[in-house]
């Protein structure tokens, strides 16, 4: 019984498809060495060589999505996201390699620490995954999902700095982040302070 396709036209198929299996994956290799070049010049100094960060003051990056990574460095060069620091930093990137960033930094991990302040942590987990129906305080899971892992829109917020996620709720509260702000400004804007403290204080033991 004919099969349609001869041995050779077989053979050529599997070729083609090897070959751009090699392609893409030289391809994929470039854009990480391209990565690593970058991080180990420029983005190392605040956030690590391995995406770890060196303060609170700066997100740790490792296993973000590397969608939203780099949706955000896009922002803060066209100033959609203030940050002069940020922008002076991005300003000769290319699309391309922010996307190579992104993917680098998602592939790195981040040892979970235990919270500070146990307490704290579990006011903020109840906040998190319940909100706050006397304030009118939607779930944070309801976006973020219950183990604060984000989507490619949404950041993973599981084992980021305390100080950092507290610090971003409180610039979307005063406007003073304004991507991502239409659902970040109503939400932020229902949280008291301790409720900021405590939701950051678990998602940094997560």
């Amino acid at each position: 019984m004919k099969t349609g396709f001869s041995k050779g036209r077989l053979a050529s198929w599997a070729l083609v498809a090897c070959s751009g299996w090699m392609a893409a994956s030289a391809m994929a290799q470039a854009d990480e060495a391209r990565a690593k070049k970058i991080v180990g010049g420029v983005c190392f100094v605040c956030h690590g060589a391995e995406g770890e960060s060196s303060s609170e003051v700066f997100p740790r990056l490792a296993g973000q999505h590397w969608a939203y990574t780099a949706k955000q460095l896009e922002n803060f060069k066209s100033g959609k996201r203030k940050s002069t620091a940020m922008a002076d930093m991005v300003a000769k990137l290319t699309p391309d390699e922010m996307v190579a960033l992104g993917r680098f930094f998602e592939k790195k991990t981040v040892e979970a620490e235990p919270p500070k302040d146990a307490g704290l942590a579990a006011v903020g987990k109840y906040i998190y995954h319940s909100g706050n129906k006397f304030s009118g305080l939607a779930a944070c899971a309801s976006c973020h999902g219950t183990e604060a892992k984000g989507t490619n829109a949404l950041p993973r917020l599981a084992g980021q700095y305390a100080g950092y996620i507290e610090t971003q709720l409180k610039q979307f509260n005063q406007r003073e982040r304004t991507n991502d702000n239409a659902v970040m400004h109503a939400i932020a804007s229902k949280m008291s302070p301790l409720e900021m403290a405590a939701v950051a204080e678990y998602l940094s033991g997560k």
